[in-house]
């Protein structure tokens, strides 16, 4: 029977495909399959083994024009869907994608979302991503270090690597830190605080990313993003 991460590749678009079976089929992504069956069968996990790759689903490699990169998904009931700072649309909003939302409002007057589903977004050319893609309920970072860092620190090399230009946020220290994976000559960086409540006034705020990263777009021939587009 094929393993969770194999199934799930079997679904994404050809690019993706193309990158990452290598690193899903190594000894090591077979650890992390393994780990992750252990997972599912024993814990309550988030998102859904479907929603895992769900990024990588809704941007295809050759669509990606900005990644806003997290660290692992929310660990609550029903908050993961597979798209870093997102939410479903029926729970309601975690503080820092309020505090996203307050950026976006001041830096382009887009009224802020009643809903954290973010897909509009991703169909954009907007990744989504985190850099661990799983976690048990209410144990944040429990699945840190245990194989999916290799997974996704290879997507960001083949958006580096295949894409002409693309903007990357990266907010926050570890964030931050992925940046010497990056190609800064060919690509836009923006750095700031992450956006949780006890960083949002050391850096986030007045950032202005949002508005930076469709001026850089512009700039290199690219549509914007419409960012008030958050929904499907």
């Amino acid at each position: 029977m094929a393993s969770i991460l194999t199934r799930q590749l079997a679904e994404l678009p050809a690019g993706w495909q193309s990158a990452l079976a290598d690193l899903v089929q190594n000894e090591q992504g077979q650890q992390l399959a393994e780990f992750l069956e252990g997972e599912y069968a024993s814990q309550r996990v988030y998102p859904s083994q479907e929603q895992l790759l769900h990024a990588l689903k809704l941007t295809p490699l050759e669509s990606v024009k900005v990644v806003i990169l997290g660290q692992d998904p929310y660990h609550g009931p029903g908050q993961a869907h597979g798209l870093s700072f997102s939410v479903d649309s029926r729970m309601s909003l975690p503080p820092s994608l309020v505090n996203i939302f307050k950026e976006l409002h001041a830096d382009l007057n887009i009224a802020p979302p009643m809903y954290g589903e973010l897909s509009g977004w991703a169909r954009q050319g907007v990744l989504l991503l985190n850099s661990v893609l799983s976690v048990r309920e209410g144990e944040p970072n429990s699945h840190a270090n245990m194989g999916w860092e290799p997974i996704t620190d290879a997507i960001l090399r083949a958006v580096d690597l295949h894409c002409d230009h693309v903007v990357f946020m990266l907010w926050g220290r570890f964030a931050g830190n992925k940046i010497t994976l990056l190609n800064e000559k060919k690509h836009t960086i923006l750095q700031a605080a992450h956006p949780s409540p006890l960083s949002f006034h050391r850096g986030f705020k007045g950032c202005r990313h949002f508005s930076r990263a469709n001026a850089a777009l512009l700039q290199h021939g690219q549509s914007g993003i419409a960012w008030h587009d958050v929904e499907f």
